[in-house]
């Protein structure tokens, strides 16, 4: 953990995260429309009308406007100052526990890639390839040459994680009738592999499954949704890496405590 760096550090990453959260927008808006994420230019998804940059500055731009588009007056999803308020608090917790290193700069994208995939799963049911395939080939890379895990660990780490959803997927026909985890969610696991390393894939599952169920039950329970009902298992695969991610290595030593103790 890494909290000495001082305040300026932890405001600008906070304040440029917020400013990517609003790419993140469009990204989780157009990718499962299949539109460009560079043209046009931002614009309200009601009238149309494109937004000027006075209209587009993040999280203050909403509360100066109401949440509300400026000419239409139709209301603007929360969804949109939420998306750029937690990837600002996510930039600022990577510098928090990792400092200003290299290895900030791809821990940045990875949690980005994730809160876009989060956003789609959710919205859409819809985990894009052009986040999860690229994300698998970066995370090998960045494995390889800038983050401590190594390439060959990276490589474990994609194999392992995309494995075992692959195998649950090919086996749920099979022991519950019905199918299992989407490609999407295996590409996704294979991703935060690449990234993390084998461990923290297995933690990943481990984390999103547990949540899932917790989640799915409260919610049969409550009858918010049908025992036969699809929840997006991306969201919680998101959570369990994010977990990974921060708090992976303090989990780790506390379970092997446990076994030794």
């Amino acid at each position: 953990m890494h909290d000495s760096h001082g305040l300026v550090p932890l405001l600008f990453s906070g304040l440029f995260g917020a400013v990517v959260g609003s790419f993140l927008n469009v990204c989780i808006y157009r990718l499962p429309r299949r539109e460009s994420v560079a043209w046009p230019g931002s614009h309200c998804p009601s009238c149309s009308h494109p937004i000027a940059w006075y209209d587009n500055l993040p999280i203050l731009s909403y509360v100066i406007l109401a949440g509300h588009c400026r000419y239409c007056r139709v209301r603007i999803p929360l969804h949109y100052p939420a998306v750029e308020i937690l990837n600002g608090l996510g930039y600022v917790a990577v510098v928090f526990f990792f400092g200003l290193t290299w290895s900030t700069v791809v821990y940045w994208g990875l949690y980005s890639a994730l809160l876009v995939v989060a956003g789609t799963d959710l919205s859409h049911k819809i985990i894009p390839n052009v986040i999860t395939l690229p994300g698998i080939v970066l995370g090998l890379i960045s494995a390889g040459t800038i983050l401590p895990l190594g390439l060959v660990n990276g490589m474990i780490g994609a194999l392992v994680g995309g494995g075992i959803l692959w195998l649950l997927a090919w086996a749920s026909p099979y022991l519950f009738g019905k199918e299992g985890m989407g490609g999407g969610d295996i590409k996704l696991l294979a991703m935060i592999g690449a990234f993390l390393g084998w461990k923290p894939a297995v933690m990943t599952i481990m984390l999103g499954s547990f949540l899932g169920s917790v989640v799915g039950v409260a919610l049969i329970a409550s009858r918010a949704i049908r025992r036969e009902d699809y929840i997006p298992f991306g969201p919680f695969l998101v959570c369990g890496a994010l977990v990974s991610l921060f708090f992976g290595q303090s989990l780790l030593e506390w379970y092997q405590g446990l076994l030794a103790g």
